[in-house]
C-alpha cells in the first residue's frame, strides 16, 4: 500500500475506486465496505484508493472541545488498511479552508480532478462538504456529468453487521474488552515508547515497562488488569512511500495495568506492562499492547501485602486464560 501525506502528492489513476472516510478503528463494518471496495476495483480492473483527513475534522472545527478520543492513531488505522489490501491511502490535512467547499466543488476538484475518480464506493449516511451539506443523492446527481459511478452500502448491510466506532469507544470506556475485540476483528493495542518509571513494581517482584503514549487523542481503556500480549516493535512505518509493517522483535505474554496505583498514593494515570518470564531493560524501546481480557478493575488496598497477593492471583489467572 502507498501512503500519500497530501493530497496534492497523488497523481491521478485511471479506473480509482475510492472511499472516503474517517474509518476509526478499521472495525469489521469498516472491513465490509473494504471488501467492496477490492470487489469493484477487481470488476474494472482498477485500483482501491482511500481518502481520509488528519487531524480529525473535529479538531479543526471545535478546537475548543478537547474530548474527542479516537480507537486509532493514524499509523494503526494505516497498518490495518494495508492488511486488508488497500493500494492507495490518501492522508490529507483537514484544514477551515478545505471544509468550506460546496459539494459539487469537492466532486469535481478533489475526487475527480485530483483522484481520478471512476467509481465511489460509500455508505448510505456519509455526509461531505459546506457544513455536511454533501451526500449520496450529490454524488448520484453529478455522476453522469463527472463520469462515474457510485456504488452505496445500504443501511440494511451495514446494520447487520451492528457495530460503530462509537460502540467499540463505549466497549472500552466500560472495560469491555472482548466486547471492542469482537467489534474490532483484532486486539485492541497501545502503541507507546518505555519511559522511566518509578520501579515499585520491581521491589515488589513485578517489574513493569511504563508507556508514554505519544498521541493524545487515542483513547484508553478502562482503569484495571488486563491479560495482554506484548511485542517489542521497529518504529519504521514507511520507506519512499510505501507502507511497511512492524517488525517484531519479539513478542511476550504478560500483565497490563492502567490506573492511578491508588494502594501507593498515586495520583496521575499510569499504564504499565509486566512481561512473564522477561528480564532485559525495555527503557527507549516501543512497545505494542494487544488486550486480550479484562481481569479486574483498579482498586485500592490498605495494606501493601494484600495488593502483592492480589497481583500474584492474577498472574495465575492471565497465565492460566493465555496458556503459559
Amino acid at each position: 500500500m502507498k501512503i500519500y501525506k497530501n493530497i496534492e502528492d497523488f497523481i491521478p489513476i485511471d479506473n480509482a475506486v475510492v472511499t472516503i472516510g474517517t474509518f476509526d478503528g478499521v472495525h469489521i463494518g469498516h472491513q465490509k465496505i473494504l471488501a467492496s471496495l477490492q470487489e469493484s476495483a477487481k470488476d474494472i480492473k482498477g485500483e482501491t484508493v482511500m481518502l481520509t483527513f488528519f487531524p480529525h475534522p473535529r479538531m479543526i472545527l471545535h478546537p475548543e472541545d478537547d474530548s474527542l478520543r479516537l480507537i486509532s492513531t493514524i499509523e494503526e488505522k494505516a497498518r490495518h488498511l494495508a492488511a486488508s489490501g488497500l493500494d492507495h491511502l490518501i492522508i490529507t490535512p483537514f484544514t477551515r479552508e478545505f471544509s468550506l467547499q460546496s459539494p459539487e466543488d469537492y466532486i469535481r476538484d478533489v475526487l475527480v480532478s485530483k483522484i481520478g475518480l471512476s467509481k465511489i464506493v460509500i455508505g448510505y449516511d456519509h455526509r461531505f462538504g459546506k457544513d455536511r451539506t454533501g451526500s449520496l443523492t450529490d454524488l448520484l446527481a453529478y455522476s453522469s456529468l463527472y463520469g462515474y459511478s457510485v456504488q452505496e452500502i445500504s443501511e440494511q448491510d451495514i446494520n447487520e453487521v451492528t457495530v460503530s466506532s462509537t460502540k467499540i469507544r463505549e466497549a472500552l470506556i466500560k472495560g469491555q474488552i472482548e466486547i471492542a475485540n469482537n467489534y474490532l476483528g483484532y486486539p485492541y493495542e497501545l502503541t507507546g515508547s518505555v519511559v522511566m518509571g518509578k520501579q515499585i513494581g520491581r521491589d515488589i517482584g513485578y517489574p513493569t515497562a511504563n508507556l508514554h503514549i505519544e498521541e493524545n487523542y487515542k483513547l484508553i481503556p478502562a482503569y484495571g488488569i488486563y491479560a495482554v500480549e506484548v511485542s517489542i516493535v521497529d518504529d519504521i512505518q514507511v520507506k519512499e512511500g510505501v507502507f511497511q509493517s512492524h517488525d517484531h522483535t519479539a513478542t511476550f505474554k504478560g500483565m497490563g495495568y492502567i490506573g492511578t496505583r491508588p494502594t501507593v498514593n498515586g495520583i496521575t494515570r499510569s499504564i504499565e506492562v509486566h512481561l512473564f518470564d522477561f528480564n532485559e531493560n525495555l527503557y527507549g524501546k516501543s512497545l505494542q499492547v494487544k488486550f486480550l481480557h479484562f481481569i479486574r478493575h483498579d482498586i485500592r488496598f490498605d495494606i501493601l501485602e494484600d495488593m502483592i497477593k492480589q497481583i500474584q492471583e492474577d498472574e495465575r489467572r492471565i497465565r492460566e486464560l493465555l496458556n503459559c
